[in-house]
């Protein structure tokens, strides 16, 4: 699984982005500022999104360096509102691999990502591996979509296998069941929340070693 951590300090935007590209199988991680990203540099992250202005003392042009000086490999896409040549070109100089102005399509973001990430690791070898994840006991497949335990596979239908990838990329989070409707089902989709129940329900039944807390009254927690 590719991780990607997104460095942007408008909210609404940054979790809209995240949302695109979790759907897209990617563990997204999201920072308001350059103090906290810098403070995850461990996280060796496989592409950084980065907003030029960004709020305290550490800027995205200041992070990129940063970046780059841990691994040259890593790539890094800008992201700014302000659309001047300069902006474009010192970026670029920097060592970006690409740059998009705000307001930008979050579908356009995801097909240039999905490029970026297919032309920097395509002939690493580490790359098939990290298309597998290891968690509790349990092997997810993600380019085939399936999950196996001790080499067996798990039928799990379409929808949990989306809820199951919604929780792994949100480990410890906090959801209330209207905002995994949300994410799972889609913002058009009407109906009872109690979907989310039945669903959680068939999960558990068939991956316990999970751990899925309940928050009674809220909704639910994968416990790592």
């Amino acid at each position: 699984m590719y991780k990607i951590a997104i460095v942007e300090d408008e909210t609404n935007l940054s979790a809209l982005t995240k949302k695109y590209l979790e759907k897209e199988g990617y563990q997204v991680t999201t920072f308001d500022n350059g103090e906290d990203a810098v403070a995850n540099l461990d996280s060796n992250f496989n592409l950084w999104i980065l907003d030029i202005m960004l709020p305290g003392d550490i800027s995205g042009y200041d992070l990129i360096k940063i970046i780059k000086e841990k691994n040259k490999k890593t790539p890094v896409v800008f992201t700014s509102a302000r659309v001047e040549e300069f902006d474009r070109i010192t970026g670029l100089g920097m060592g970006s691999d690409d740059y998009l102005a705000k307001p930008y399509s979050n579908r356009e973001l995801v097909l240039r990502v999905k490029n970026i990430l297919a032309r920097v690791y395509s002939s690493d070898d580490n790359d098939k591996k990290s298309n597998t994840f290891d968690f509790n006991g349990y092997t997810i497949d993600f380019d085939k979509r399936i999950v196996t335990e001790n080499g067996v596979n798990i039928n799990l239908t379409s929808k949990e296998y989306d809820l199951l990838l919604f929780l792994l990329n949100n480990k410890s989070k906090a959801f209330s069941r209207d905002q995994i409707l949300d994410n799972v089902w889609g913002s058009d989709y009407f109906g009872s929340d109690r979907v989310v129940d039945d669903l959680m329900r068939r999960l558990r039944q068939k991956m316990p070693n999970l751990s899925v807390e309940t928050i009674y009254g809220f909704g639910y927690r994968l416990l790592v």
